[in-house]
């Protein structure tokens, strides 16, 4: 018996071929959310991812931009990641803080091990301070916004305090005296107080551009560098950071 043609329609449909499914992106286990698919991070490495996305969103947008759902978005998760790791905004900008404290201990450290004489050494971590402020402008000013961070956070305290004890290690050296941090001499805090206004103050002046004036009064060829350099030279009892 000859067997009839199958329709044409019906043909297609059985011989035709599903196209492949594209795969659904994983979804973070540790990033909660209303069903929201979100950049798939190993285990731990979302934490780190954020503060990296919040770093980002901070030197670009400044600390008025730097919002949990901004840090989200940045970071490409769950608008209920940063809450989940951080507990709050304040929390977030203060381990982010502590993050720009230990690289900024890290820069003055350095600078000060690689003068080559011991009265190079405040120099060399003025300008290191300097340089890092310029560099990293709002993780700088986010340092210093004591009133938005939380310094019981351990990470945060113990960074801060390791700033203060360098800035003090500093000071004892150039003194030739030991300092003891938590009981100071009212000559030994007008000092420290002395050395850090110096160069914060100059720092700030920098940032906001308000040196212009004065070095174009300058000599011809005075740059930032060398006026902060003539500053530290010219300062009564040399009180360098």
């Amino acid at each position: 018996m000859t067997r009839k043609p199958e329709p044409t329609k019906a043909r297609n449909r059985r011989n035709h071929t599903a196209p492949a499914r594209t795969p659904r992106p994983r979804r973070n286990a540790r990033a909660s959310g209303a069903g929201e698919a979100v950049t798939p991070y190993h285990h731990g490495a979302l934490r780190d991812a954020l503060l990296e996305a919040a770093e980002r969103v901070l030197e670009r947008d400044g600390l008025a931009g730097l919002t949990l759902r901004a840090v989200a978005r940045e970071a490409g998760v769950s608008h209920a990641a940063p809450a989940h790791h951080f507990g709050d905004l304040t929390g977030l900008v203060s381990e982010l803080a502590a993050i720009g404290f230990r690289r900024f201990n890290a820069a003055m450290k350095a600078a000060g091990e690689g003068a080559t004489t011991p009265t190079d050494k405040g120099p060399a971590r003025a300008r290191a301070y300097v340089a890092y402020a310029q560099a990293n402008p709002g993780m700088y000013g986010l340092m210093f916004r004591t009133e938005r961070l939380d310094y019981t956070r351990p990470s945060l305290h113990d960074a801060a305090t390791a700033s203060f004890a360098g800035l003090a290690g500093a000071i004892s050296a150039e003194r030739n005296e030991p300092i003891a941090e938590e009981r100071l001499s009212l000559e030994q805090a007008a000092a420290i107080a002395r050395a850090w206004s110096l160069v914060h103050g100059y720092t700030m002046l920098l940032l906001e551009g308000r040196l212009g004036d004065i070095l174009r009064r300058a000599p011809a060829g005075t740059t930032a560098e060398t006026l902060l350099d003539a500053m530290l030279k010219t300062t009564i009892g040399r009180p360098h950071p």
